[in-house]
């Protein structure tokens, strides 16, 4: 059985810790130090920080929110948003980031991928996969990117096994129907993706309750589980979330 880690997710926005729903209607959650400070020590394995305003913004990722962010922690930190070459890869690593997280930039060019694995290493590249349900898909999903806001014309299942085959080390599918609602992860979507890749799966999108977790991890197939509002609400703690999952048998780092 594969350890199951939990990973808060900061989402960035003029220098604070946001939160909405389906992302729209933001609001502030928080500093991002004193959160990542304390997720850290409530035991979280892994911290997201997604700058989630750069690719509709057309900019790069703030490289000192990621400075000060990595200089408070010593677990792995993934920083998504704006990355779109092997440069802004290079600069957001340099700042103190373990992984980067590709979207937008990935759709555009699918050898970005490739090359930054090649040039980065495998486990150092995530592909984040924003989908929305539509029937005319095979699978019943859409990849979408822009935060979600445009929608591709290409199956999301298909494009994440591509993302595997050109050496992505990580799956971060989020349903833009579940984000931030707290009504759960996306479950169909989440274990369509599991099914068909063999890296990690992060199951990110709608995390509300404890039991949201442990179905994350079981009827999603997802090996890290992400989420934000309940942890930005203090609605739940990390050592909760753990020893539930621990309780009900499933392998997690207390």
């Amino acid at each position: 059985m594969e350890t199951i880690k939990i990973m808060p997710c900061l989402d960035m926005k003029d220098g604070k810790v946001v939160k909405g729903i389906h992302f729209v209607d933001l609001k502030a959650a928080g500093d991002p130090v004193e959160n990542a400070a304390l997720y850290q020590k409530e035991g979280a394995d892994e911290l997201a920080m997604l700058d989630i305003a750069a690719t509709v913004e057309n900019r790069k990722t703030r490289l000192e929110w990621v400075k000060n962010v990595s200089s408070v922690i010593s677990i792995p930190l993934t920083v998504g948003g704006g990355i779109a070459t092997l440069k802004d890869i290079e600069l957001v690593l340099e700042a103190g980031a373990t992984k980067v997280s590709m979207n937008s930039a990935a759709v555009k060019n699918p050898n970005l991928v490739k090359e930054a694995t090649q040039k980065f290493g495998s486990a150092t590249i995530t592909v984040a996969v924003d989908a929305r349900r539509n029937k005319t898909m095979p699978s019943g999903f859409e990849l979408v990117v822009s935060g979600g806001t445009k929608p591709v014309g290409k199956d999301a299942i298909v494009w994440a096994q591509q993302c595997q085959d050109l050496g992505a080390g990580v799956i971060l599918p989020t349903s833009m129907d579940g984000d931030g609602t707290k009504a759960g992860y996306d479950l169909e979507f989440t274990r369509a993706i599991a099914d068909v890749v063999s890296v990690p799966v992060v199951a990110s999108g709608g995390a509300g309750t404890l039991e949201h977790f442990y179905e994350g991890a079981v009827q999603g197939g997802a090996e890290i589980l992400l989420a934000a509002s309940v942890f930005h609400y203090r609605i739940l703690t990390i050592k909760q979330v753990k020893e539930y999952l621990c309780e009900k048998g499933l392998k997690v780092n207390l």
